[in-house]
C-alpha cells in the first residue's frame, strides 16, 4: 500500500514557505505522510532560494517541487502592492499546479494550501483530494481576513478614519490603526484582492492555523461556534502550532558568533531584528544604535542597509538577505558605534540563524518586526519582546503580544507613524530585561511551557495533528479504490 501522499502549495516569500516546510516535515516525521511541496518561487529574491536550497539538501524527507510564477506582464503595474501580486501570482499558477498534481504517479490524497492560495483548491475538487486551507498566522488574524467581506458592506469610508475599533463577532475589536496593509486604502487594488481572500477561505474542508488552543481559546471558539463567525465558515478549526523551525547547522559565522553568546551571562543580551524583508529608514537605524549604545545591555544586531521600511525584498526583490563579509554596516550607523560597542555587542549583517541564537541561554531579550514565525520562535524559547511591527498583519500581533498575551512592550506611537527615539527605545530594553522577577519574563516562560504542553503527546495541538493526518489518511484509502 502507498503511504498517503499529501501536497503543500505555498506561495512566494520566506514567511510563506516556511511555515510550510515545517508543517511538511511534521507530516512526514510524524504521520508517515509522503509529502511534496509546491513552492510557487519569486525567482529574484536570493533568501527565498537559499531557504529552499537548505532545505532540499537537509528535508530529504519531503519531495520539493519549485513551481516558477506565471508570466504577469499586463496583469500587474510597476506600483502594485504584494498582496495584490501574491493574489495574482498564486491565480495564474493555477494551471502549472493542475499539471503537477495530475502528472504525480502517486496522486496527493489532499491538497493544503496557504490563504493566497485559495483559489487552486478547485484542482484537488477536480481530483477528488481533501482541501485544507493552513493559516501560518494567529487566529486573531484569521478571523478579521473571515470577517473582512461583512465589514466591507457595513462600513463606510477608510478603515483607518474611523474613530471606533472594528468589532469582530467573539474576539477582541481591532483598533483602525492595527488592521492589515490591504485595508489601509480601499482604493488600492490589494484591498480587492484581500476581500477576495476573505471569500475564499470558506472552500476549504478545514482550516489549520498556527496557533494553539491556550494561547488563542477565544478566537478559536468564535471560528467553531454557529452563532459567531463559525456560521460563516461552517468547516472544522484545527489549531495545529507552534510550528517553528529547527535550528540551521551552524555556519562559520554562526560558531563564531554562539562562541561569544556562551561569554555573555545568562538571558543578558538583546537580540534585535526586523525580519527577512523589513528595514528601517537611516534616521530610525540611527536611533536603534543610539538607544542600544544609551541602554548599556549586550546585543546583536541583525543590520540591513536602509530603504524605507517595506517589505517588498521577501517576495519580490533581488534582495540578498544572507550575511556577506565584505558588508561595512558602519556605512549607516552613528560614527563610531561600532568602535564604542565591540566588546558588548555583535553586528551581523543581513541575515543570522535566529533560532539558534533565540534558543541560546544568554538571549533575555528580542526586538522584533512581529511577523508570526518570529513571534513563535520568540514565545517557544521564552523570550520577551519589544514589537515593532512594520507591514503585513504585524501591527494586530505586535497588539496581541503587548496587550492581551502581554509578553511584550511596544512603542507609544506605531514605527510607521514616526521615528522611535533613542530614550524611548532604551526605556523600552530596560523594560524587558530589568528586574527580578519581572512579569513580562514570567510570562514568557509560562507561554514557553504551554506551547510545549500543547504540542505534547496528549496536548491539544497534537490532538488536532492526529485528528487530520486521520481524515487525509481516510480519504487516501478512498482515493486508491476510486483508482
Amino acid at each position: 500500500m502507498h503511504k498517503p501522499h499529501a501536497a503543500l502549495l505555498s506561495s512566494p516569500g520566506l514567511g510563506h514557505i516556511i511555515p510550510v516546510i515545517e508543517l511538511g516535515k511534521i507530516l512526514a516525521l510524524h504521520y508517515n505522510f509522503k509529502v511534496t511541496i509546491l513552492a510557487v518561487t519569486s525567482q529574484t529574491s536570493q533568501a527565498e532560494s537559499h531557504v529552499l536550497k537548505s532545505a532540499i539538501s537537509s528535508v530529504n524527507i519531503c519531495d520539493f517541487l519549485e513551481i516558477p510564477p506565471a508570466d504577469l506582464s499586463g496583469l500587474l503595474e510597476n506600483e502594485a502592492a504584494i498582496v495584490e501580486r501574491l493574489c495574482v501570482v498564486m491565480r495564474e499558477t493555477k494551471v502549472a499546479v493542475r499539471s503537477a498534481i495530475s502528472n504525480m504517479a502517486h496522486r496527493p490524497s489532499v491538497l493544503i494550501v496557504d490563504i493566497f492560495g485559495s483559489e487552486c483548491l478547485s484542482v484537488a475538487q477536480e481530483f477528488g483530494m481533501l482541501k485544507y486551507i493552513y493559516v501560518a498566522s494567529n487566529a486573531w488574524f484569521f478571523s478579521l481576513l473571515l470577517y473582512s467581506p461583512i465589514l466591507d458592506k457595513l462600513v463606510q469610508g477608510q478603515f483607518v478614519d474611523q474613530k471606533e475599533a472594528l468589532e469582530i463577532p467573539g474576539c477582541s475589536p481591532v483598533r483602525p490603526e492595527d488592521v492589515v496593509d490591504p485595508m489601509l486604502d480601499r482604493n488600492n487594488r490589494q484591498y480587492q484582492e484581500y476581500i477576495g481572500m476573505g471569500t475564499g477561505v470558506v472552500k476549504g474542508d478545514g482550516i489549520l492555523v498556527n496557533t494553539w488552543e491556550q494561547l488563542q481559546h477565544r478566537d478559536l471558539q468564535s471560528l467553531r461556534d454557529e452563532n459567531l463567525l463559525g456560521g460563516m465558515l461552517k468547516v472544522p478549526v484545527y489549531a495545529i502550532g507552534p510550528l517553528v523551525r529547527a535550528p540551521e547547522p551552524p555556519t562559520s559565522s554562526t560558531v563564531e558568533l554562539l562562541g561569544w553568546l556562551d561569554q555573555q551571562p545568562s538571558e543578558s543580551v538583546v537580540y534585535v531584528s526586523f525580519g527577512s524583508g523589513g528595514t528601517l529608514s537611516y534616521e530610525q537605524t540611527v536611533e536603534v544604535a543610539c538607544g542600544l549604545e544609551l541602554s548599556q545591555f549586550r546585543f546583536v544586531w541583525v543590520v540591513r542597509p536602509p530603504n524605507g521600511g517595506r517589505a517588498d525584498s521577501a517576495f519580490f526583490s533581488t534582495g540578498d538577505g544572507r550575511g556577506r563579509e565584505n558588508d561595512d554596516v558602519s556605512n549607516y550607523l552613528p560614527e563610531g558605534f561600532k568602535e564604542r560597542t565591540h566588546k558588548v555587542g555583535k553586528l551581523v549583517p543581513r541575515w543570522a540563524a535566529q533560532a539558534t541564537i533565540l534558543r541560546h541561554p544568554s538571549v533575555g531579550g528580542f526586538v522584533s518586526h512581529c511577523g508570526w514565525s518570529s513571534v513563535l520562535e520568540g514565545i517557544t524559547n521564552g523570550v520577551p519582546m519589544i514589537c515593532w511591527p512594520l507591514y503585513a498583519e504585524q501591527r494586530m500581533n505586535a497588539t496581541l503580544l503587548a496587550e492581551e498575551l502581554k509578553v511584550g512592550v511596544k512603542p507609544k506611537v506605531l514605527p510607521a507613524k514616526k521615528v522611535v527615539g533613542r530614550e524611548e527605545i532604551a526605556r523600552m530594553l530596560r523594560h524587558i530585561m530589568e528586574g527580578k522577577p519581572n512579569p513580562i519574563r514570567e510570562r514568557a516562560r509560562e507561554l514557553k511551557e504551554s506551547a510545549a504542553m500543547a504540542m505534547k503527546i496528549g496536548g491539544s495541538s497534537f490532538t488536532a495533528l492526529d485528528d487530520v493526518a486521520r481524515q487525509c489518511k481516510a480519504s487516501g484509502h478512498h482515493l486508491l479504490w476510486a483508482n
